[in-house]
């Protein structure tokens, strides 16, 4: 028995299952305090153990920054998010205490990007980038078969893009750098420059074609740097149907030829692709994590 939270700035999901991925029981509810919301995790586990046996590990995909690294100091603590009341939040050390077993801890976009891998739409792959476009802005990068990680993890969201100031005069949602790619690109950056929620914008609509515009720059330097066999696009902005058209369209501008390789001159429908788990990668992904912390231990 595995459990998994995904652990979201809006939400938590709290799951159990099978190491094949299959789950027996769910739990979802805001994202309040952590003392409240870790609270509401430990009674979840608690009571499913006492209905399906004690749980081997526990996965949790959580919003960032955060520190993965089990030799640091502060290892699964939130670290500088703007969210209140979570700043320095230790959540592996509450879980733990708590339940008294192994805790795998990463980002939510690394979770999934391992559920993509183990179950999803890059089975089979060993390098490969799983980006989220939503509420904001993250990427999960798996690199010959292991997810990359450096001093922390990556921040795909804050790298820093062109911006045309005469096209597009809107200065940026990030706290931290204004008009970073997240800051241009994510759900609310759309919504605060037309003043709409992108939900209800047509398919037409200039908004469109400006988002592609900075996505395809991102997707651009990843693949230039990373050399990916697979990109992975989820998350809210990606569920308009004109999005992939547009983005792929964008991409093979950007590249000139220049990336001779037919996966991307010929088949880039097959390259940049949406989740093959659709919005259960995230909870999956928890699972995964518990999966590889059991694996460690």
């Amino acid at each position: 028995m595995l459990g998994g939270i995904e652990a979201g700035g809006t939400k938590f999901v709290c799951a159990v299952g099978l190491p094949g991925g299959q789950l027996l029981a769910e739990s979802r509810f805001p994202t309040t305090s952590p003392s409240e919301t870790l609270g509401r995790a430990v009674a979840f586990f608690e009571k499913q153990s006492a209905r399906h046996g004690r749980l081997s590990a526990l996965g949790v995909a959580a919003f960032g920054p955060l520190d993965p690294d089990p030799a640091s100091p502060t290892f699964g603590q939130i670290t500088t998010t703007p969210k209140p009341g979570w700043a320095n939040a230790d959540v592996v050390g509450a879980l733990q205490d708590a339940l008294d077993l192994p805790v795998g801890f990463d980002t939510d976009v690394n979770g999934a990007a391992l559920a993509e891998g183990r179950w999803g739409a890059a089975q089979g792959l060993h390098t490969y980038i799983y980006l989220t476009i939503g509420t904001g802005i993250g990427g999960g990068i798996v690199a010959q078969g292991s997810l990359l990680h450096g001093q922390l993890h990556p921040e795909v969201g804050h790298m820093l893009l062109d911006h045309d100031w005469r096209r597009d005069p809107f200065p940026g949602t990030c706290p931290f750098h204004g008009d970073c790619f997240e800051g241009l690109a994510s759900g609310p950056a759309i919504e605060r420059r037309w003043q709409e929620a992108g939900v209800n914008l047509p398919a037409d609509h200039p908004a469109w074609e400006l988002e592609a515009a900075y996505l395809a720059q991102a997707l651009h330097s990843l693949i230039c740097i990373l050399s990916p066999q697979r990109i992975i696009l989820g998350g809210g902005v990606m569920e308009q149907s004109q999005m992939f058209p547009l983005v792929r369209a964008n991409v093979l501008r950007l590249l000139q030829g220049y990336v001779q390789h037919p996966a991307v001159l010929e088949q880039i429908d097959d390259y940049i692709v949406p989740p093959g788990l659709g919005n259960r990668a995230g909870v999956l992904g928890a699972l995964a994590l518990a999966e590889k912390a059991l694996g460690k231990t």
